[in-house]
This record gives C-alpha cells, structure tokens and sequence, in this order.
C-alpha cells in the first residue's frame, strides 16, 4: 500500500496513471477536458498548496503557484467486478473525510461534507456484501442462509400453530442442523446439476427442469429429511410409520407451494440466485415442514 503513496515537489512532474486513461503530467491538467467519475465509485482528489485549497473534484492549478503536492492515505479497493475501483486521497488538512463503503456497489456514508448513499446505500452494501459471500463461498452462504431459515421456520410452527407455552429448544437446534448440513447444501448441487443436465433454454427447458426438481428429487428429498430429523430426535423406531403417516402429504403440499414458484424460479432467475430465490418460500415451507415432521405419529 504505501507504494501508492508519494510526495511531489515544484520541480516534479505528476504523472497519475489509470487502466484505461493516458498518461499526463499536471501541468497539463488544466487544459484536458474533466473526466466525468463513475456514480458509483467517486474518486475524489484533495489538494494542498501554499496558495489555496480545493475541496472541488475538478483540478486546475499551474506550476508556477504550485509549491508543493502532497498525495496522502491513498487506499486502492478492488471490487466484485475486476473493472471497478475506488481511489480515495485525503490532504495533509483533513478537508475530504473518510471513503465510502468500499464493497463496490454504493457511494456508502462520508464525514465530510459529501454525503452519498445514506440508508439506501446500507441497504444496497449489505446486499452486496451477501452476493460477495455467495461469489466467493457459495455452500457455506447457502447453507448458513438455509440454517437460518430452518431455525426462523420452527419457531413459528412452535409459537404460532403449535401454541406452545415454551419452546422446544433441542426440537429447534436439531431442525437448524439439518438446515446448515443437509437442506442447504444439497440444493446447491441439485440446482447446480440441474442447470448443466438441462441446458435447453426456453419455456421447453423450464418444464424439464420444473418436473425433475418436483417429480424427481422432492419426494426423495422429503423423505430423506423426515426419517433424518425423526432419527436425530431419537425415535428411530418411528421413521416408518412417520413416512407412512406424513410423507405422501407432505409431498403434495410441497407440490401445491413449489411448482408455480419453481416455475418462476428456473425460467427468470440465474442459476447463482436460484436457492437464494427460493428462500424467500423457502420460510413459509420450513413452517409447514416443521408442523409435519412433529405430528403425533398415530400407531395403528
């Protein structure tokens, strides 16, 4: 970093050099036409001479008046996309405050006088920092994301149809387990294969996709989770009776919820976002999910 940081005197040239920019000396700043900056990514420059100070994001100064330059805490920040940076240079006076949000995607909150983003730009970082997770650690995001959402699905199958008067702690961190190991990461590899078994595009490519996530892998899928999360409770001698009782409905609910969502699901959102897409039903199912796997068992 401190590569990026340098102190030019009246007897030196400026050159700053850009990817994508010619290179200039500061003399002939003046007379070159300004650069309109990236909405997103503003850089903004501070300048201290013995004459004035300019707090403006335009420069022009001559080398006669110009004693001194000084280029101080210079931060480069790479981004999610490899074309976009932000370059932030402070003066030796304090007058530009700190950057931005550094993620890529808002101007973010500033101390100075420039002010960019506020509660929207929060809002966007934090979606940003999300997609980021999901670039760089796409299981472990899915799965942590589907823990959540388990966890979040079983309380309100406790408090809100079951009625409880105290929650089931243990009944909730073993159906949050099974979100983290199995729910999540197993989608992620099914809608990955899915998407490169199933490469016909178009409504024809939906369909196909639509009836072997639902007539393929759902019923072998819920199955799998309530003999799982029935064993883990310790009443492995119930898994039989439970997936007689329990699993033919289930399906069909999941049928009912599912197939017009996963319809919208694999015909308009990419395959990165499809389980991240998928939570947002995903909570209203693990409540459904949750009331069915902790049913009484009825032995006939």
């Amino acid at each position: 970093m401190a590569s990026n940081a340098s102190i030019f005197t009246s007897n030196s040239l400026l050159s700053l050099r850009v990817v994508g920019f010619p290179r200039f000396p500061i003399s002939q700043l003046h007379t070159r036409t300004r650069i309109q900056p990236n909405p997103l990514h503003t850089t903004r420059l501070g300048l201290s001479s013995s004459s004035s100070s300019s707090s403006s994001s335009s420069v022009s100064a001559s080398t006669n008046g110009l004693k001194s330059l000084y280029l101080s805490d210079v931060w480069a920040r790479r981004f999610v996309t490899s074309s976009n940076f932000q370059m932030s240079a402070v003066s030796g006076d304090g007058g530009g405050g700190n950057g931005g949000s550094g993620d890529g995607n808002s101007g973010g909150g500033d101390n100075g006088s420039n002010s960019g983003g506020g509660e929207g730009g929060k809002n966007w970082s934090l979606l940003a920092w999300y997609l980021s997770l999901l670039e760089k650690y796409p299981v472990w995001t899915k799965a942590v994301t589907s823990a959540l959402l388990t966890l979040f699905g079983d309380l309100i199958c406790q408090l809100w149809i079951d009625q409880v008067a105290s929650v089931d702690v243990k009944r909730t961190l073993l159906f949050t387990f099974l979100g983290l190991v199995l729910v999540g990461p197993t989608l992620h590899f099914w809608y990955l294969y899915l998407s490169r078994l199933v490469t016909t595009p178009g409504v024809t490519g939906t369909l196909m996709r639509l009836v072997l996530d639902q007539f393929l892998f759902a019923p072998i899928f819920v199955g799998v989770f309530l003999s799982s999360l029935v064993t883990l409770e310790g009443r492995s001698s119930q898994v039989i009776p439970k997936l007689q009782q329990e699993w033919f409905s289930s399906v069909l609910a999941n049928w009912q919820l599912w197939i017009p969502f996963q319809f919208f699901n694999f015909r308009f959102v990419p395959q990165q976002f499809q389980v991240l897409a998928a939570n947002f039903i995903a909570l209203v199912w693990n409540v459904i999910l949750s009331y069915k796997a902790h049913k009484e068992v009825i032995v006939k």
